[in-house]
């Protein structure tokens, strides 16, 4: 994708070349001096010593900006490769799975349960199930094995498990750590990991005092639902619908768009949940300079007018109102909008 961006005055080398490798390593000298400048280097997570000769090439000239472009898909290696030899000279972007618009229409029902990362989407979801497995094998429990001590990874395998059972619910550390036995402090850092590893993200609540936002329990939420599916045994369309965890992963589908959406576009528009001590609740409100969007989430194509009710309650003047649900647009009132999902994450 960064590639078709910057177009062809940009070199392209990716250490999944093991050719690129051995160059480097041979004579990483030489192999600055050819790749100097507008190159993209790919998967630099494998070659952790190309971060102090960048170091090095940056330094020599820091007024010739965007010399280099380098990605990495190990969340962990490539930040601390960063944090330790290129602090103050790099700009970050986070490209977090294909937004809804980047996903070809005809496959974007199935986005919902199927996943969005661009290796399934690009396949037509062949073998999605495979491929999600093998990611969690491979980068979710390797990477965070290398980052934090897991005395026993299975005792990690049933947290994720836990937690994808209860994504866009209350995060309660106690009754995490009674079921797998191991403290609440190991419980947060396990959270902290894979909030840094852009698994998993928190959503606060909805309080005009900050410090009652800091102290009462999030709501958790996954960055991709294919990943809470495969953790949960949702393996089809039919187990999807017809199971227990659709209105959940519904849910979770529709915030992760909007995070997404809010994090691509570098917004400084904040979201939170809404609950009061009598139950009330809004799924989600999206807090803007203009005045906040307040939006209830429903996995169903008919609407009562009672789905609506909490958002009255506390909708200002100066706010919007939105039901995002699986039926068709029409007018509610001048600001409360009903709509189907796909036209609210297309607009």
């Amino acid at each position: 994708m960064i590639r078709k961006t910057l177009g062809n005055s940009f070199k392209y080398v990716t250490f999944d070349d093991y050719r690129m490798i051995d160059f480097f390593t041979a004579d990483p000298i030489s192999f600055i001096h050819q790749y100097d400048r507008q190159v993209i280097f790919d998967e630099v997570q494998k070659v952790p010593e190309l971060f102090n000769h960048l170091k090095i090439a940056v330094d020599e000239n820091r007024e010739e900006t965007g010399r280099f472009v380098i990605t990495g898909s190990s969340q962990f290696s490539f930040v601390k490769g960063i944090t330790e030899s290129l602090a103050g000279r790099i700009g970050l972007l986070s490209l977090l799975p294909f937004q809804f618009s980047e996903i070809p229409q005809g496959l974007r029902a199935e986005a919902v349960y199927s996943g969005s990362y661009p290796e399934v989407v690009r396949t037509g979801y062949q073998n999605a199930h495979d491929w999600y497995s093998s990611y969690l094998e491979t980068f979710v429990l390797r990477d965070v094995k290398s980052l934090v001590n897991i005395g026993d990874l299975r005792d990690f395998r049933q947290f994720l498990t836990m937690l994808a059972a209860r994504t866009s619910q209350l995060l309660n550390y106690s009754e995490l750590s009674r079921s797998i036995g191991v403290s609440v402090s190991t419980i947060r850092r396990w959270i902290s990991v894979l909030e840094a590893a852009y698994i998993i993200f928190l959503l606060p609540p909805w309080y005009r005092n900050l410090g009652k936002r800091i102290i009462k329990s999030p709501k958790v939420y996954f960055y991709d639902t294919g990943l809470v599916c495969l953790l949960t045994g949702v393996t089809t369309k039919e187990l999807y619908h017809k199971g227990p965890m659709a209105g959940s992963i519904f849910e979770n589908y529709i915030v992760a768009e909007i995070i997404k959406n809010l994090v691509h576009s570098h917004s400084s528009d904040q979201m939170f949940f809404y609950r009061t001590s009598h139950g009330e609740e809004i799924d989600l409100i999206i807090d803007r300079i203009s005045g906040k969007q307040v939006i209830e989430i429903k996995k169903t194509a008919t609407f009562r007018t009672q789905m609506v009710r909490n958002i009255e309650k506390i909708l200002g003047p100066e706010d919007m109102g939105f039901l995002i649900y699986e039926g068709n647009n029409f007018p509610y009132n001048s600001n409360i909008q009903i709509m189907q999902y796909a036209q609210y994450l297309t607009e």
